[in-house]
């Protein structure tokens, strides 16, 4: 007599960030495999719709190609207003989202979406949108350019990350930190403990 196959978990992310988070809380994917997408917002689309959609898509890309798995996917946005930051390549580039998020508070939107399959051979679709607030200090010139120094802006949403020296530019947060770093874990920990994964 076989027994069940075990049930599989894909991470839908080239994230190095969110495979650290969800392997913080003892969940390990069995699959890494990134979802090749255009990230270009679309003409008046709002941050929190942003986020959505772009997990939304990650994850059903990533299910044509894993039908009997769970496909996990998520995507974070960095907002100022109805305003998405980009994910900062350039130098200049992160120091025109410094130059935004300085002094002020602005929002960090994390879509989370969860494929479960089903018995017709489909997926269907659990989802979360979770949003943190984040304010940033004054930044002085020689603060923007000892942060731009660091290089650890490069490919960040919003050109800074929470986990690492910009932590000192924070005067507060409200919300999820994890979210900010990539990957809402108490909503990812109960979407995956909801569907039955794993298995009871």
């Amino acid at each position: 007599m076989s027994m069940p196959k075990a049930p599989r978990l894909v991470l839908a992310s080239a994230s190095p960030r969110r495979l650290d988070l969800l392997r913080q809380i003892g969940i390990v994917p069995d699959a890494v495999d990134p979802a090749d997408l255009d990230e270009t917002p679309l003409p008046r689309e709002l941050p929190p719709q942003h986020a959505l959609r772009l997990a939304g898509e990650k994850a059903a890309c990533v299910a044509a190609r894993h039908p009997d798995s769970w496909i996990l996917a998520a995507d974070t946005v960095v907002a100022c207003g109805r305003r998405i930051l980009p994910k900062a390549e350039q130098d200049g580039e992160a120091r025109k989202c410094l130059a935004l998020l300085s002094g002020r508070r602005h929002r960090v939107y994390g879509g989370v979406v969860l494929l479960v399959p089903d018995a017709e051979g489909g997926h269907r679709r659990l989802e979360r949108l979770v949003r943190t607030d984040v304010t940033f200090k004054a930044l002085s010139d020689p603060e923007t350019r000892d942060y731009l120094a660091s290089g650890e802006w490069r490919g960040k949403a919003g050109g800074y990350a929470i986990q690492g020296r910009a932590a000192a530019l924070i005067r507060w947060i409200g919300g999820s930190y994890s979210n900010v770093v990539g990957l809402p874990l108490h909503e990812v920990a109960g979407l995956l403990h909801g569907s039955g994964f794993p298995p009871s």
